[in-house]
């Protein structure tokens, strides 16, 4: 049988284990794959584009569905029209999930270079609701991706942000957040969209 594929993106392999960890939650036969010409966290339109094309240009194993797991979905769309099975953005999946029942909703993330990108997607995929923007951290991105408290309490400062502009639902933004998101979703009193596990159940239906 074929397996579920999650792209990192990203060079990092250690992302790419931890992102696969929590996709085996939720599905089965998950495979990892490290996108090995990016740098180790993509946080500009640059390095978005240039992810894109090498995702939508790498020769890929075999897969039942695929799940590129960088909030800037790069390569999606160009996968989705190369490969016969499903291809699910994080982003696409969250937005989705942010915005049903026509709620407000935001994002929390750590690359404010990425903002318009981020916003574009949001506005695309989560139509039916209310985007209220993206709340971002500050200082630099790799080195709060470094410091787990760090990026925590960054995190937990925009969420506070995001629930202060009225957000019914705030997507932690960023495949390599994914283990972030799951360790703040108790502490913000509004409820916390995961975009892993989002496209992961968005792969599941489909299956």
């Amino acid at each position: 049988m074929k397996s579920i594929l999650v792209i990192n993106p990203n060079s990092s392999e250690k992302t790419t284990a931890a992102m696969v960890a929590i996709a085996c939650k939720f599905l089965p036969d998950v495979q990892g794959w490290t996108n090995a010409k990016a740098p180790p966290m993509i946080t500009d339109p640059v390095s978005l584009a240039a992810a894109a094309a090498q995702i939508a240009a790498a020769q890929l194993p075999a897969a039942r569905g695929v799940i590129v797991a960088a909030f800037g979905d790069p390569g999606v769309a160009r996968l989705g029209k190369r490969l016969a099975c499903p291809v699910v953005g994080i982003a696409q999946a969250a937005a989705q999930a942010a915005a049903q029942d026509g709620a407000a909703f935001a994002v929390a993330t750590t690359t404010p270079a990425l903002g318009a990108s981020i916003d574009g997607l949001m506005q695309a995929h989560g139509s039916i609701g209310r985007y209220l923007g993206s709340f971002m951290t500050t200082g630099d991105p790799q080195a709060l991706l470094a410091d787990q408290n760090a990026l925590d309490s960054a995190l937990m400062a925009a969420c506070l942000d995001a629930e202060a502009a009225g957000a019914e639902r705030i997507i932690i933004g960023g495949g390599p957040l994914a283990d972030a998101a799951i360790r703040l979703a108790p502490q913000v009193a509004v409820p916390l969209v995961q975009p892993l596990p989002a496209a992961c159940l968005q792969i599941a239906k489909g299956l």
